[in-house]
């Protein structure tokens, strides 16, 4: 394992903290407080070949690696969590879902124009009902001769209003719990498809989350991804790559409040000198440097494994669980070293703190990761090799 960024890595981060800096930062403020999605901040970061930044070139991607798309997520969060939820969900949750499972005509249809960004993806696993537990879904998908038709409601879904496909999971046979669940490909353009936007969240006000809600929708069987009751397995395959993404984004998100913090504390002064020398707040400081620091390496060990193939759900899960409880202590914390000016939107920290609260809840709540890794660490749970787990796999560069 190699701890340093090829050189290829470090001109995309270059490339990207550039245009964070100068498309995201200097309106961001005004964006979340009108609760307003900037949809040219996507088509922006499609021209530059970031919406398939891991999907290999044959279908239209940059080709690179999961520490690249890492990489990506990071220096986008460190903008604003509303732009990195769009990538993650749009590449790590669907196109990844669709380079993995999708046969060749479903990635010439679907996942290549994804890769471009000439279409934008959205996941649909959550209901009203269902959310930890996904075998609770309501969603049903019922064979009718050529077609399927799905009916039902997915709520809290990242680009509701703008996605053009939706990876949308319900049951093809209830009575078979987890393995009666399937996955398909779904137009906004079906009939039956219409969505609505979520509002007055705490936090991603600059982002767009809504419900997607299907009547007698039509979904050619040609749209079914994978084969029937493989839903569940397609969805947790999927979420080891979006988890990755939040990961690497909440690893972004500590840093803003690292480096906020650190110019504030040398800029305000109380009793005569900077607050930054005083010894509670460099503990605050430090313990951003360490949960960053630490967060980032538990990415890169995630986004290693994942490069060679190889299965890495207690890893990605263990990077999720950590980076996100850090970025929303740091997110406190830094409210905390700017004092009342923290708890104004004058500055960004306050942002920082309502954009930090979600993750820690989505894609897998802390409760859920903490389960997760003490079932691992005391043997109760055990993972397949991931080429037993999944039809294809990407990368192997071990």
């Amino acid at each position: 394992m190699h701890f340093g960024l090829s050189e290829e890595q470090k001109a995309v981060r270059n490339m990207v903290r550039d245009f964070t800096e100068k498309e995201i930062l200097p309106y961001i403020q005004e964006w979340d407080a009108k609760g307003h999605f900037e949809m040219s901040i996507i088509e922006k970061l499609a021209d530059l070949g970031l919406m398939g930044v891991c999907i290999p070139e044959q279908y239209g991607g940059a080709g690179m690696d999961y520490n690249t798309l890492a990489i990506v997520c990071e220096e986008l969060e460190y903008g604003d969590t509303a732009f990195r939820t769009a990538v993650s969900v749009h590449t790590g949750l669907n196109s990844m879902t669709l380079l993995q499972w999708g046969n060749e005509e479903q990635k010439a249809r679907y996942l290549v124009p994804q890769a471009k960004g000439e279409k934008i993806g959205a996941f649909g696993l959550t209901e009203p009902d269902a959310g930890s537990d996904v075998a609770g879904m309501k969603s049903t998908a019922v064979r009718d001769g050529d077609e399927y038709v799905l009916n039902g409601t997915k709520t809290w879904i990242s680009l509701a209003d703008h996605a053009d496909h939706f990876l949308i999971f319900a049951y093809t046979d209830t009575e078979k719990k987890h393995h009666g669940i399937s996955a398909f490909i779904v137009e906004r353009t079906f009939p039956g498809v219409t969505t609505r936007p979520i509002k007055g969240k705490l936090g991603i006000r600059a982002g767009n989350t809504g419900e997607v809600m299907m009547e007698d929708v039509r979904v050619p069987k040609e749209n079914l991804l994978g084969e029937e009751g493989e839903g569940f397995k397609i969805a947790m395959s999927a979420l080891d790559n979006g988890r990755f993404t939040v990961a690497a984004g909440a690893a972004g998100l500590t840093r803003a409040c690292l480096d906020a913090s650190v110019k504030y504390a040398n800029e305000r002064k109380t009793f005569g000198k900077e607050i930054g020398r005083y010894q509670l707040v460099q503990q605050m400081i430090a313990n951003m440097v360490a949960g960053y620091e630490t967060s980032q390496l538990l990415v890169y060990r995630a986004g290693w494994l994942k490069n060679r193939g190889k299965r890495n759900t207690r890893e990605t899960s263990l990077a999720k669980w950590y980076a996100c409880d850090v970025a929303f202590r740091s997110a406190c914390d830094a409210v905390q070293v700017h004092g009342a000016y923290g708890y104004s939107s004058e500055y960004p920290v306050e942002r920082f703190m309502r954009n930090a609260k979600a993750p820690v809840i989505y894609e897998g709540t802390r409760e859920v990761h903490t389960i997760m890794q003490g079932e691992y660490a005391l043997g109760y749970r055990r993972d397949k090799p991931l080429r037993q787990m999944l039809p294809s796999w990407p990368f192997d560069r071990s």
